[in-house]
């Protein structure tokens, strides 16, 4: 499997992660203490940062800082969008469209560069 592969597989699999970690509890824990949901979200968020730990130093082998980061919020979009319509049954609005056409061009610059080499 080739680094980059890797990369994006793991951050997919870690913002699942922190997706839950940070929204989740929104749903599942609204009526319990909020230091409950901070207990259950550190849990959750160990198992994310066990994934996007080593994701982060794989991509780095062969991305520089800038271009990992906005691939982070590629994927984090990506992930947050289908929670929020499916899970958390919440409306899309065209400003959804509208940040990911954002992303799409923060893609292009950051890695122009190397689509070129």
């Amino acid at each position: 499997m080739n680094a980059y592969t890797a990369t994006i597989g793991l951050l997919i699999v870690s913002n699942i992660f922190m997706t839950f970690a940070w929204y989740g509890h929104l749903k599942n824990l609204a009526d319990k203490p909020w230091m409950i949901a901070v207990l259950a979200s550190w849990g959750i968020a160990l198992l994310e940062y066990m994934l996007q730990v080593p994701a982060n130093r794989i991509g780095h082998g062969v991305m520089n800082l800038g271009q990992l980061k906005i691939l982070q919020e590629v994927i984090t979009l990506s992930v947050f969008v289908p929670f929020s319509i499916f899970y958390m049954k919440e409306k899309i609005t065209l400003d959804y469209l509208y940040a990911g056409i954002a992303l799409f061009f923060a893609v292009f610059f950051i890695f122009r560069g190397k689509m070129a080499a």
